[in-house]
């Protein structure tokens, strides 16, 4: 990599991560840590338990720049020994050779070509990927060997690859996905600071749904009292509508372990009026209540069905693979983590 003043940190003092090549820093991302490693495996399976409507994950990353507050990946940087909130979206493991190992995997006879999700635990299209364009080799593998697979991302850097996705999507089914939660552009840029903004992400579905793809808009995680008024939701809606998406799945947040004392701290920092409310909205489950998901979705359904949207709440994810494992939807939400 031609970096312009990269350093290369001592990586024994930075990282518990097998495979560790090198830990560098550089002033084009200040504050970041790049941890590059070689994989042995890219291919993760998902638990035949799991709610996940796919089989397969590839996470060219871990740890995030995006760093949403809300991230439910978080607790997964303890098993490295960093922590879920500061060094999970600044200290990035790198999988430099993703690619060649999946084209590797991809090619054993074993393999049937089910379908592979990408964006299930961090986002393949972050800071990141503008400098170590992993996706190209990765969406190339896949296409070479006859695999289905769909995208997730917050990333406007997906507008690089539109043309080569456009590509091997006359060959093998390629579902895109835009991940969208808030539509306020001074709320947006305090609960997810290093992600693109509101406007970028629609102009990039725009993109994609020009180039003859369905795009799905994820508008989760709602978050109680800051972006769940009718009016709120309504305007969500209308701009998806605009952008050429097809379909919204939508779903309010949740907090696991890592997430939730990130996200409560910031809600204490920002929000102190909401500690409370949060906290017993939150006080028996990592899920909001039953009850507060099917007022939400009450709320948005009749929006979707206005502005001509199909639609899908995340509740029903686990219900419909449990029903028909092999339907697996055009892209499926970030809710169970996958490891290396």
């Amino acid at each position: 990599m031609r970096w312009n003043q990269q350093s290369i940190l001592d990586p024994m003092a930075m990282v518990n991560v097998r495979g560790l090549l090198r830990t560098v820093s550089t002033p084009e991302f200040a504050g970041m840590t790049f941890h590059e490693v070689l994989a042995k495996t890219a291919l993760n399976k998902v638990p035949p338990a799991s709610a996940m409507p796919f089989p397969w994950t590839v996470n060219p990353y871990r740890g995030c720049s995006h760093a949403c507050v809300y991230c439910f990946a978080r607790n997964t940087h303890r098993y490295l020994d960093l922590d879920a909130g500061e060094d999970f979206d600044s200290q990035v493991v790198v999988k430099v050779n993703i690619a060649q190992v999946l084209a590797a995997e991809l090619a054993r006879p074993r393999w049937v070509g089910e379908h592979v999700a990408l964006g299930t635990n961090t986002d393949p299209y972050q800071r990141a990927e503008g400098r170590y364009a992993l996706m190209p080799g990765i969406i190339d593998a896949l296409a070479a060997h006859g695999t289905p697979f769909s995208i997730l991302t917050k990333g406007t850097l997906l507008r690089r690859d539109l043309p080569l996705l456009a590509r091997v999507a006359e060959d093998v089914p390629v579902d895109l996905a835009m991940s969208i939660a808030v539509f306020d552009d001074a709320l947006q840029q305090m609960v997810e600071p290093g992600t693109p903004t509101t406007a970028a992400r629609l102009a990039t579905v725009r993109a994609a749904a020009d180039l003859g793809f369905r795009v799905t808009v994820f508008l989760m995680p709602v978050l109680p009292y800051l972006t769940d008024s009718p009016a709120q939701l309504e305007t969500a809606v209308r701009a998806i509508a605009a952008s050429g998406a097809t379909r919204v799945v939508h779903g309010a947040l949740h907090l696991r372990p890592g997430a939730r004392e990130w996200f409560l701290a910031w809600i204490d920092r920002e929000h102190p009026h909401l500690s409370r409310r949060y906290r017993a909205l939150y006080a028996h489950s990592s899920h909001a209540p039953r009850s507060y998901r099917a007022q939400l979705s009450r709320r948005i359904g009749p929006l979707l069905d206005r502005y001509g949207l199909s639609s899908r709440a995340d509740d029903d994810y686990a219900r419909g693979r449990s029903r028909d494992r092999q339907a697996v939807p055009a892209a499926a939400p970030a809710l169970t983590p996958t490891l290396f």
